[in-house]
């Protein structure tokens, strides 16, 4: 191989920021492509390139017309014509399921700090180039913590479709095989097969098989499961995006957790994020939708998604069923039972505000003194009228 490398017999090249070492580079690049992660291989020669730039611009030249003239990938998920999607060995079943094209019935709403951060992942791997100029990766794994019903899965699908790829998701009930000896095959089989194909992976219901191994409640073999676990989450390509959701993070092994280099938080929507969430359901049903926002977010304080989309597809249903307007179905979701004093008064104030009800009809609903409710309009009136004097 004499003469392929400019710098031979001069293989450690000064750079401003570190040696060029072309013997390290090379067994680098052996380590990865023989491991499989072709995708690795690529992100590998782009960053050795640009390194050899200045040192060895006739290699760095050569590696660069290699790489345009790499062959692109019509097909993202072009392997399950060539490869079956792994399955379980008892069972048959298939151990993923596999959204090709992610769509989402509705655009998710998200709290602000959540859609920051998802935002950021997809920012990181839409513009990896301007990262990989100053050698870093996009982020490989980023952990979803958070109650049910919260829109982990629909996030993790959102990010599939800004980034157009394919969202594979792990069936950790087909997984988790009726020999648990062959449970770790089955998820190495999963995650090998996801390695080689551009897409996101999600890894539902982590804390099924990514228990503390301190726990004295579970035997050896599930615990041998968090070291396969860490093991393939550590060989993960930084081509693609593997995403865990868990509706348990006190569960998760704490080697789990080290794993993940971004945890996204989803707490339960406040009102604020409720109503958007509301109005967005309701809007195109009936007129009234911003009215029917408000309230209905201050009766259901404290629900999840999840939660709030059910009840208000429930009222549409039992409106279409009836043939009777969607207004005297969302009536019955107004409630007040559960809700603090605070919350009470300001659903009072909002239903005779926004000429829902009556403050008698309030006050039945709430416990609300008409007085009370009065008084609160009269000072909500006067405070936006000293905001629009100072505006």
């Amino acid at each position: 191989m004499r003469g392929c490398f400019p710098n031979e017999g001069r293989e450690n090249v000064a750079t401003p920021d570190k040696k060029f070492s072309v013997s390290d580079e090379f067994v680098h690049l052996a380590r990865i492509a023989l491991a499989g992660r072709s995708q690795d291989v690529q992100a590998f020669l782009q960053r050795t390139a640009r390194r050899a730039k200045s040192v060895a611009p006739d290699l760095s030249e050569s590696v660069s017309g290699l790489l345009k003239e790499a062959p692109t990938r019509s097909s993202p998920l072009r392997r399950q014509a060539e490869v079956p999607l792994p399955v379980d060995m008892d069972s048959r079943l298939q151990l993923m399921r596999v959204e090709e094209r992610p769509v989402l019935d509705w655009e998710p709403v998200f709290f602000p700090t959540v859609s920051k951060q998802l935002h950021a992942l997809v920012d990181e791997r839409l513009n990896s180039d301007a990262l990989r100029a100053v050698s870093l990766e996009p982020t490989r794994t980023a952990l979803f913590v958070g109650p049910p019903g919260v829109g982990k899965t629909m996030a993790a699908r959102w990010v599939a479709r800004e980034l157009g790829r394919p969202l594979l998701t792990l069936d950790l009930a087909a997984v988790m095989s009726s020999y648990l000896g062959r449970t770790g095959s089955n998820l190495r089989l999963v995650l090998d097969y996801a390695k080689g194909i551009d897409c996101v992976l999600l890894l539902d219901e982590l804390d099924a098989i990514a228990k503390r191994r301190d726990d004295r409640e579970e035997i050896g073999e599930l615990k041998r499961l968090v070291t396969v676990l860490i093991q393939q989450i550590d060989d993960w390509p930084s081509s693609n995006l593997l995403i865990a959701a868990t509706n348990h993070a006190e569960l998760l092994d704490p080697a789990i957790w080290r794993r993940f280099e971004a945890v996204v938080d989803f707490p339960l929507p406040d009102r604020r994020t409720a109503e958007s969430f509301v109005l967005q359901s309701l809007r195109d049903h009936t007129s009234s939708a911003a009215q029917w926002a408000r309230a209905v977010s201050i009766a259901l304080e404290g629900r999840s998604f999840s939660d709030l989309a059910r009840d208000v597809s429930f009222a549409r249903r039992q409106a279409a069923l009836r043939g009777e307007d969607l207004d005297t179905h969302l009536s019955n979701l107004l409630r007040s039972d559960g809700l603090s004093k605070q919350s009470r008064i300001d659903l009072a104030v909002e239903l005779v505000d926004q000429g829902i009800m009556s403050a008698r009809k309030a006050k039945e609903l709430t416990g609300v003194a008409r007085d009370t409710i009065r008084t609160r309009k009269r000072a909500a009136r006067i405070d936006e009228a000293a905001e629009e004097a100072v505006g």
